[in-house]
């Protein structure tokens, strides 16, 4: 089981420890992949829309492309991000808007309809639900179908501050998060991702996508007609 991990930081705070310690709990993984924002992909989207056309046009795509490789051979992907004034992190909102792509009324990835994941926040005292919302939103998006949100108010600046009570509660979370996100059966697609997809179709269909080239792509795959991505 491959398990990649992107954090909306560069230092190892809370959401990164939190977050480490439910890919190391994992059974049956045999890879974890860590990257680290801005380290990683230090980029904000210019709105130039080369990317409707082709992703490979967009001006950061090599740094971009060395993520999204990872993310689509993974079988599960952990998202972290400290609560930044009650939303996620400015890099991680960069690294979503540089993805808009895979949404589902664009180019939506097949391989992204059979993945589970998991998104984690902590803040000093509130906010963890508006930051997590932020990429469960993105997730559904993709067309993830199994995803759960696990946030902390930690009442901390660093890991080593939060108190031991909490830690140990923390450890019993990721535990059963781990165990759930360990599952071997194929999650299955929802019926809101299902209807989306039904909509989206449809105005491919009737050309009113970002641009002819989605269209083809989408002809291409077969789901303007009865395959979807999460059937084999």
């Amino acid at each position: 089981m491959k398990v990649v991990l992107i954090h909306g930081q560069n230092h190892k705070g809370s959401s990164y420890h939190i977050g480490r310690m439910i890919a190391d709990k994992m059974q049956g993984t045999n890879e974890i992949t860590e990257f680290f924002l801005p380290r990683d992909l230090n980029h904000f989207c210019l709105g130039c829309y080369n990317c409707i056309e082709d992703d490979a046009k967009c001006p950061f795509y090599n740094d971009k492309r060395k993520i999204m490789d990872a993310v689509e051979a993974a079988d599960v992907l952990i998202f972290t991000t400290p609560t930044y004034c009650m939303h996620a992190s400015a890099p991680m909102k960069s690294f979503m808007d540089l993805t808009f792509t895979y949404w589902m009324v664009h180019r939506p990835r097949k391989c992204m309809f059979s993945k589970r994941a998991v998104v984690v926040s902590t803040a000093a005292g509130t906010g963890m639900k508006s930051a997590m919302k932020d990429i469960t939103n993105t997730l559904f998006y993709w067309g993830v179908p199994y995803v759960k949100s696990y946030g902390v108010a930690a009442q901390a600046m660093s890991w080593d501050g939060v108190n031991e009570k909490k830690k140990v509660k923390i450890e019993k979370d990721t535990a059963k998060l781990a165990r759930k996100l360990s599952v071997g059966k194929k999650p299955s697609v929802g019926i809101k991702t299902r209807f989306m997809f039904k909509v989206m179709g449809a105005m491919q269909s009737a050309g009113m996508g970002s641009s002819p080239a989605e269209k083809e792509y989408w002809e291409q795959n077969g789901w303007l007609g009865k395959k979807r991505p999460w059937k084999d």
